[in-house]
């Protein structure tokens, strides 16, 4: 049985839910590999492998959703909560251009203090200060929580994010598409299946691209992982509107879920069964970030073409205890290693050109930075002009006479 679904994915056919489940749970590892790699062939038939250099920037660790899996978040009121400023994400933004990025990935918690009109105007001034600079921000359920804020329909939302400079939306907080999932995730009231996937649609129609991900390893079953994909595929075939997909295991250190992290080989064989599965995605991502380099380096005899992001600071898999590393340098030679051709690409996915290192002396990044030095709580000036809905936040705003 194993062979003759081998065969079909050989041919370049569609393979059902039932069909994916049991090449999963049966097929040798090896030969998911195998699969994987020649589906990643036959799209990428130029050898090429490409990563990103961007900055993920967490502007606010300040949650309502407080989500069991999470161990970044912060209550509101919580003296580690912390809200970045404009002129310190103007300094991030210089420090990624000084490595040759072009592009923050910029998500945060829901902030109940942060209305839709501080969004707009960061972006504004950022698209003010650097004009081709790339904003990939605010998954969907950020988007959902603005819009439950402002009282406003999602594509309203969309439509003035996009206004105020929004470029691309990232896939964070898919988890597992799976409501019994999220409701015991405690994610299900920060955003739904279905309203996570409206979220897509909508910016989809808006002519936005967006990212896929799934965060797997928590309380889902083999089915829920595979629902997870197929939702997607089935979007896909709808808008053609993502360019990637990204998976990454749970991270249980400093969480109220606890638990075990899946294994590197669960990992693998995940990633394998998603480019087997998401045949209508050009892209897969290996995570590099919470798997280690050398897993990364894995990925790409699994299905992966892409080694995803330098990223240059990490803040939520750092707080759940993973705290890996690679600059360009490491990238490069991760992708060289494993007999591939390394090239900088856009989120769209468009060619950039070579390594940046061998174009021009760029820094080392030895660590990834975080969003704040520790023991830094100061307030940023601008939140003044912004009203504020908790006890916490009107207190915050209160000038002194």
């Amino acid at each position: 049985m194993i062979e003759r679904l081998a065969d079909k994915v050989r041919a370049g056919e569609r393979v059902s839910a039932a069909e994916a489940l049991d090449l999963y749970r049966h097929a040798p590892t090896a030969l998911l590999g195998r699969l994987a790699d020649g589906i990643r062939a036959r799209k990428h038939p130029d050898g090429l492998v490409t990563y990103i250099i961007d900055r993920n920037v967490n502007y606010t660790n300040v949650c309502v959703a407080r989500c069991s899996f999470c161990a970044f978040y912060r209550a509101v009121g919580s003296s580690e909560g912390y809200v970045l400023g404009f002129d310190e994400l103007f300094r991030k933004i210089d420090e990624t251009i000084a490595v040759g990025g072009g592009q923050l990935l910029l998500q945060g918690g829901h902030n109940p203090d942060l209305p839709l009109t501080w969004y707009e105007d960061l972006f504004r001034a950022i698209k003010r200060r650097y004009p081709s600079f790339r904003l990939h921000a605010l998954s969907p359920p950020e988007v959902i929580h603005l819009s439950r804020l402002s009282q406003l329909p999602v594509p309203a939302i969309i439509d003035r994010l996009v206004a105020a400079g929004l470029d691309s939306i990232p896939g964070g907080g898919a988890e597992i598409l799976v409501d019994r999932v999220r409701k015991l995730l405690h994610c299900d009231g920060k955003a739904t299946a279905d309203e996570w996937l409206g979220v897509m649609r909508h910016a989809h129609r808006a002519g936005l691209r967006t990212t896929a991900t799934m965060m797997y390893g928590t309380v889902e079953t083999d089915e829920e992982r595979l629902d997870h994909l197929l939702r997607l595929r089935a979007l896909q075939d709808e808008t053609g509107g993502f360019t990637a997909f990204i998976a990454w295991s749970y991270q249980p250190e400093h969480t109220e879920l606890a638990g075990r992290e899946a294994t590197g080989v669960e990992y693998l064989r995940t990633l394998a069964t998603a480019r087997i599965v998401l045949d209508n995605f050009d892209n897969l991502q290996a995570s590099w970030v919470t798997q280690g380099g050398k897993v990364g380096q894995l990925s790409l005899a699994y299905g992966a073409n892409d080694m995803g992001s330098v990223m240059i600071e990490e803040n939520v898999v750092r707080a759940a205890g993973a705290s890996y590393c690679m600059d360009e340098v490491e990238i490069v030679r991760n992708i060289e290693d494993a007999g591939f051709v390394p090239k900088r690409r856009s989120m769209h996915y468009e060619i950039l050109g070579d390594p940046i290192f061998r174009e021009r002396e760029v820094p080392r990044m030895l660590e990834l930075a975080t969003a704040r030095q520790d023991g830094d709580t100061s307030v940023p000036e601008e939140l003044l002009n912004y009203p504020a809905r908790s006890r916490t936040g009107k207190q915050l705003r209160i000038i002194p006479s």
